[in-house]
């Protein structure tokens, strides 16, 4: 029911009280009931009815249409009275909506005196229509703009309903509180103030004009002690994070000042990161003495990919300390507004938050709001009205703060904090600040916002400007606060001459705690190793993994699949790809080591695989055999993720970072599909050890293989692995048969050398009949680098060809079809790390000058070409005379014409066997 409603409620009224009878039951009833209320009220309040006729048709108008208006009132501003909210420190005070107009809902100046009743302001009863009018105000339009009444749940409706209104959105601050939102203020103020003195010309990109994100962040940390949080993973871009980093995560001040000195650039030769990208961990106690570990991640200059990351990290937090509640660690995410409404990940990392595979209990977002992207305005950035408009889509509240008014600040994270503790769901606080200087320090920005800065430069620090209202207040003396800023210079002081004086130390942290033990840099040559599981133990798992509840419905297919398994478990058939990849989980869960995989319908597999999730085909219950192997085991999980690469990539790899004795795996539905996700490869998965001496141990999995599929559903981009791969910096590897893959994740996890795994992994070889393995080879192998001919010692050898993956069994097919023994294959189940003189030894057994070719699917200027032509090129041209045989260079992987494949096909096969 709306105003425009009321005419026809008027003339069904009239037409009521001439012929009760000429309206239907259900209008009669209501009728009926309305005129005993309204009598009932007049006689209670004292009041004669407004025409003096005791319940005659103009009196009982007059109160449904005043009802109606001023319910609408009401409402309108909870839904819109954030469009007039203050929030802009710069000034910009919004014209409000004509709907927050009382006139515009027929409210007269005479009405505000009315003594009225809403029963949907149930803190306002009793008031005159102007007081519940101020008191929407001053709830809804001062320092805060509050948007929630999108939620469709009425239970969260109703709770920051009662928590706003009750409170008028304010908090009552004691002394000491004042006192120390004043005190973090002027932690803030005072180190960007000191950094920009003492290193002028340096990039630091300043926090000021957004000081109070320091009391912000204080202000959650407490409110987590208090919700017995005992992590907090935190994440952010540059503004400002040195500032977070002094006065937030407690790195001293003399470490950040070694970094703008750069003392010892020897120890950074062709490595490291900016100061303001680095990531720190310590350990924050709350005013009640309450202990939180708080982790800052490492952040490239792509500024919101590392959300993902930095969820995944609190997710295997929460994973490894048994927080099944998903309350004793959370995640706090700063964003920058042009990147928060810029970028697509965050929408990606948005859609995770309700997932179940991927949930924490709640992120606290908070937007720092510059209100500009280096030299872009909203106007030219956004087609929304506000940057934080794209997490309406989680049905979650979003609070606009004012940054300049410390004390709604205070409000708002108090809020925020406490509804996601409530929730258990996401939030954002939107707090709106500027940036005093320009992009960076050395940045003229009065070249594009010439009107903006005049304002920002008549603009006092607003911890300056708070302390003028604590003054006014008489909560704090100016005695008082001299003393806190002179304690703050003093301490940058002697931090600044101990980083002169004393030798530079440093900082590395990384593999300590739950890493120690593991190490990166080069390949470890005599690690002892073994990845082997005997013959009974690899049968009774698998045959474990193949055992359903009774009653359970599997499809009749899958039954035949089980089935088939069950004989591979007893020997009676050989190993298949998804069997030998079945018991590498289930030996790893039952040895203690979680595993977890997550990709785009990997719980069946893309290519109908793996079928690790079973579903009833009469009421779609889910069984998932691994989980029950055995009482100990340790965790599994496979998720299938949402249609995204980029977010969940980077949640895996966050997850890794803080799960280093488990597998964990990502998997491409195709592994071109990795091309979305290339920013979190790049920055994150290729750079971190030689950037931050991070490790991750993450495996990707990506499906590759040239079948007459298309272009983007054939090349995994080998090229674009091998391109990065520098200084052991990642795996790369295209094992060839179920018993290496095996081998290779096993190897993955038992060693203690960390490296990311990328795998190519296959799609028509899943099927075929030459591509299987033995238990034997479980028992008694481990994974090769390079496997060698396998034709008896001494056969007469013609050409060799070096292959890879999928190619080498259409060559063998190629070579049994013909009869051609002379030709020797030779494939390379890991590109790298692997040294030229390994495969110069794998070809020892070969006559110098016999024909050596490197054979590929892949277009020339793709594959593994280049790579085996630079790095082993040389070495190998001592013996052998290396050529290539591959389809020719192209701007596209293949033909998208299965005819025109096979055609390809036929002549590269011709190619190398000397037929062309």
């Amino acid at each position: 029911m709306n105003t425009y409603s009321l005419d026809y409620i008027d003339d069904l009224y009239v037409r009521y009280i001439q012929d009760p009878n000429s309206v239907s039951d259900v209008w009669r009833k209501y009728f009926e009931e309305f005129s005993l209320a309204t009598q009932s009220e007049a006689l209670y309040s004292g009041n004669e009815p407004v025409g003096g006729n005791n319940g005659e048709v103009p009196d009982a108008l007059w109160l449904a249409r005043m009802q109606e208006r001023v319910d609408q009132l009401v409402r309108e501003y909870r839904v819109r009275g954030h469009l007039m909210a203050k929030i802009d420190p710069l000034g910009l005070n919004r014209k409000g909506p004509p709907e927050l107009d009382p006139q515009s809902h027929g409210l007269t100046e005479e009405d505000m005196n009315r003594p009225f009743t809403s029963p949907t302001l149930e803190y306002a009863n009793g008031r005159t229509v102007g007081d519940i009018i101020e008191k929407l105000r001053t709830t809804y339009c001062r320092s805060i703009g509050a948007q929630f009444m999108h939620v469709d749940n009425r239970n969260i409706r109703d709770w920051l309903q009662r928590r706003m209104e009750s409170t008028e959105n304010r908090l009552a601050l004691s002394r000491e509180v004042q006192t120390r939102i004043y005190t973090k203020l002027a932690d803030a103020t005072i180190f960007e103030e000191f950094v920009r003195k003492k290193y002028a010309t340096a990039k630091t990109f300043s926090l000021e004009g957004a000081e109070s994100l320091i009391p912000l962040l204080d202000r959650a940390l407490e409110k987590a002690g208090q919700h017995e949080v005992k992590g907090v993973v935190l994440a952010m871009a540059h503004r400002g994070r040195l500032n977070v980093l002094a006065n937030v995560m407690g790195k001293r001040p003399q470490s950040i000042f070694w970094s703008f000195d750069d003392p010892n650039p020897e120890l950074f030769r062709g490595g490291g990161d900016v100061k303001y990208h680095m990531g720190y961990s310590s350990d924050w106690t709350t005013s009640t003495g309450q202990t939180i570990h708080i982790s800052l991640c490492f952040n490239p200059s792509h500024l919101e990919f590392v959300n993902p990351v930095a969820l995944g990290r609190c997710r295997a937090k929460q994973d490894r300390a048994g927080d099944i509640t998903r309350s004793e660690h959370m995640t706090i995410l700063i964003h920058g507004d042009a990147a928060f409404i810029g970028e697509g990940v965050v929408q990606e990392t948005l859609n995770l938050s309700e997932l179940p595979g991927y949930r924490t209990g709640g992120t606290l977002h908070i937007v720092l709001n510059n209100q500009i992207g280096f030299t872009t305005e909203p106007a030219e950035s956004r087609s929304s009205t506000y940057a934080s408009d794209i997490a309406k889509m989680l049905q979650i509240p979003i609070f606009h703060v004012n940054g300049e008014d410390p004390e709604a600040v205070a409000q708002v994270v108090n809020l925020a904090m406490d509804f996601r503790k409530e929730f258990e769901k996401d939030v954002v606080i939107d707090m709106y600040a500027y940036r005093r200087l320009g992009h960076n320090e050395g940045d003229e920005p009065r070249y594009t916002q010439p009107v903006m800065y005049a304002a920002i430069d008549a603009k006092k620090p607003v911890r300056d400007s708070y302390l003028e209202h604590l003054l006014s207040m008489n909560e704090l003396t100016r005695q008082e606060a001299d003393a806190i800023a002179e304690v703050r210079h003093n301490r940058l002081s002697r931090e600044f001459e101990l980083a002169k004086s004393e030798p530079f130390v440093h900082d590395l942290t990384s593999l300590t705690g739950i890493w120690d033990g593991y190490f990166g840099g080069p390949e470890p040559v005599n690690e002892q190793l073994t990845t082997g599981v005997s013959r009974a133990v690899a049968g009774e798992l698998l045959a474990r993994a193949c055992d359903v509840p009774e009653g359970f419905r599997p499809h009749r297919k899958l039954v035949r699949i089980l089935d088939d398994r069950r004989e591979i478990a007893a020997g009676r058939q050989p190993l298949d790809w998804a069997s030998a990849e079945m018991l590498a989980f289930a030996t790893l869960i039952t040895e203690g080591h979680p595993v977890r995989l997550t990709g785009q319908d990997c719980e069946r597999g893309t290519f109908s695989h793996r079928h690790a999730v079973l579903h009833d085909e009469k009421d779609n219950r889910k069984h998932m055999p691994l989980k029950h192997l055995s009482p100990n085991q340790a965790m599994i999980e496979i998720i299938n993720s949402p249609l995204s690469e980029s977010a969940v990539l980077g949640y895996e790899y966050g997850y890794s970072l803080d799960c280093p004795e488990g597998l964990i795996a990502w998997e491409a539905q195709f592994g071109d599909f990795s091309n979305v996700a290339q920013c979190v490869i790049d920055q994150f998965i290729a750079s971190a050890e030689d950037k931050w001496k991070r490790l991750s141990r993450l495996v990707m999995l990506l499906p590759h293989g040239f079948e007459g599929q298309g272009p983007e559903h054939c090349s995994a981009r080998l090229e674009r692995y091998l391109l990065m791969a520098a200084e052991h910096n990642v795996i790369v590897a295209q094992p060839s048969t179920p018993a290496q893959y095996f081998h290779l994740l096993r190897r993955q996890v038992k060693s203690k050398w960390s490296k990311p795994l990328i795998v190519l992994t296959p799609k028509s070889l899943l099927r075929n009949k030459a591509c299987v393995s033995s238990l034997d080879d479980i028992e008694h192998g481990c994974f090769r680098k390079i496997l060698p001919d396998d034709r008896p010692a001494g056969t007469p050898t013609s050409r060799i060809i070096l292959c890879s993956g999928k190619a080498y069994y259409d060559l063998l097919d190629e070579r049994t079809r013909l009869g051609r023994d002379d030709v020797a294959l030779v494939r390379v189940e890991q590109f790298y790390p692997l040294e030229a003189s390994k495969v110069l030894e794998t070809l020892s057994v070969y006559e110098a000058g016999t024909p050596l070719y490197w054979y590929q699917d892949e277009p020339s200027n793709m594959g593994a070409w280049q790579f085996v032509k630079i790095h082993w090129g040389d070495e190998l041209a001592a013996r052998f005379q290396l050529q290539r045989i591959s389809r020719a260079e192209s701007a596209s992987p293949s033909t998208g014409s299965s005819r025109a494949h096979k055609l390809e096909e036929r002549d590269l096969l011709n190619a190398a066997f000397g037929l062309a």
